[in-house]
């Protein structure tokens, strides 16, 4: 059976809970929701304290990173979005919610309608 793996992104995760849950109810089993960024990690657990000196980065402090090499997190404290002199609107493409499905081929294009029915961007 050949399969087709669609990629679409989304603006707002209950948009992209309600296609994963119609495309579902249609019988598509393998379907997955989650969120991309700009910066790996999902942010820090702790409250951090920059007077202290005991923060990895400036990047892991402003941006919720969590970079796996000293040059990255120097790279990403480069971004104006790490001083807090950018506005957020270039933050991402906006699109940030990633929904996944591996459908049947020849059901393809059903998959791709519920999704585009619910604001996905494939």
């Amino acid at each position: 059976m050949e399969e087709r793996n669609i990629l679409a992104g989304f603006f707002t995760e209950e948009d992209a809970e309600k296609a994963a849950k119609q495309l579902k109810q249609k019988g598509f089993e393998t379907v997955q929701v989650d969120h991309i960024g700009l910066f790996p990690g999902d942010g820090s657990d702790k409250i951090m304290n920059p007077i202290s000196g005991e923060i990895p980065s400036l990047g892991s402090l402003t941006l919720a990173g969590d970079f796996s090499s000293k040059d990255a997190s120097i790279l990403a404290a480069a971004n104006p979005s790490a001083s807090g002199m950018a506005d957020g609107s270039h933050d991402g493409v906006g699109r940030t919610v990633l929904l996944i499905a591996v459908v049947p081929e020849e059901r393809g294009d059903e998959a791709v309608a519920i999704i585009r029915a619910c604001g996905g961007e494939v």
